[in-house]
């Protein structure tokens, strides 16, 4: 009982230790050990005397054992599939004879290796926490050792075997689990016949086994595919552009003459043929003046595009004087907005 003590309580210092869980993606391997206990066994013996066949019911009780398993297996969307080698050892605690009472002197032990294929599915639960159920069947080599009433016994043979397994994951890292398995066992046909005379029919062994391990994936998650290249996107030419003037004025500041050099080189990529220069005022001064200014400004900027290498004959000017305003302002505003010369094509 303080083994089983022990082990229940290093499990739950293992769960509250670890942070989250998850399951295995490809090919892993994993390890675990932990505690193994066998239901009472029942059995039928018989020996053979010269009166003919004697019989005695009897039951076979076992200390709590220990269980050590590894497996290989693949794992892809939750499911798993793997093989799994087992070790038991459960030693004899008595055997009773049911019209005796228990042997007082009992000894012996049930020892087992066995080769199961399971599947498995890992529940996601939260984070990266997951439960496991599956299911398994294969072979146990079981090695059974007592002495009885009528004489030692020490048979070992494969049977049929198969078991159910639950447990609960925690992922440590992207590659590597840990976990709490428990896994209930049913081993088939345990008939032994320790000597010509003497045989035992007995019961299925039902076993138990809880345990802890750890589970390491052989290959990192596959990389993210990387997106392909962004294609880049041409960038929208610009086909207007603004020219200001200062108040009164219709020559070209070294700002004004750096916008018509974007606007020559935008004509180019565009290879327009046709080129709109349109001036305008603000409203300080009469209509008839503003009109005749924004025309100069008109001018001004027709004669820097043609100093830049455009045709003159590509360029329509007019003149707009105070009607378009770009900013509304009330009649004698200076607005510095609205003393302009737009350009486009």
């Amino acid at each position: 009982m303080n083994m089983k003590r022990a082990f229940i309580a290093s499990t739950l210092s293992l769960f509250a230790a670890l942070p989250a869980a998850a399951s295995v993606e490809g090919w892993y391997v994993s390890v675990e050990g932990g505690g193994s206990w066998v239901k009472e066994w029942e059995q039928l013996r018989t020996l053979q005397t010269y009166c003919g066949p004697e019989f005695k019911d009897a039951i076979a009780e076992f200390d709590t054992g220990l269980a050590a398993f590894g497996a290989a297996g693949f794992g892809i969307d939750g499911w798993r599939i793997e093989l799994e080698g087992g070790y038991r050892q459960n030693d004899l605690q008595s055997f009773v004879l049911k019209r005796w009472g228990p042997k007082p002197d009992g000894e012996g032990e049930l020892t087992e290796i066995s080769a199961m294929l399971n599947v498995l599915y890992d529940v996601p639960l939260f984070d990266r926490f997951s439960l496991s159920i599956g299911l398994g069947a294969g072979a146990d080599y079981a090695t059974v050792k007592m002495d009885t009433y009528w004489g030692p016994v020490d048979e070992s043979d494969w049977r049929f075997a198969y078991q159910g397994i639950a447990g609960l994951n925690y992922a440590i890292t992207e590659m590597t689990l840990v976990f709490v398995n428990y896994r209930f066992a049913n081993i088939r046909d345990i008939n032994l016949e320790p000597t010509a005379y003497y045989s035992i029919d007995g019961g299925d062994f039902e076993k138990h086994a809880a345990t802890a391990g750890v589970r390491f994936a052989l290959a990192g998650p596959a990389a993210a595919v990387p997106p392909p290249p962004a294609t880049p996107q041409p960038v929208p030419l610009e086909r207007e552009f603004i020219v200001f003037f200062g108040f009164n004025r219709s020559d070209l500041t070294p700002q004004a003459l750096g916008t018509i050099r974007q606007a020559v080189g935008s004509v180019r990529d565009s290879g327009s043929a046709a080129i709109r220069v349109v001036g305008h005022a603000d409203r300080a001064g009469s209509i008839s003046y503003n009109k005749a200014l924004s025309l100069r400004r008109a001018h001004s900027v027709k004669k820097a595009l043609i100093g830049e290498g455009i045709a003159g004959n590509a360029i329509s000017i007019s003149g707009r004087g105070e009607s378009e305003p770009a900013v509304p302002t009330a009649d004698g505003v200076r607005e510095p907005q609205n003393r302009r010369v737009n350009i486009s094509f």
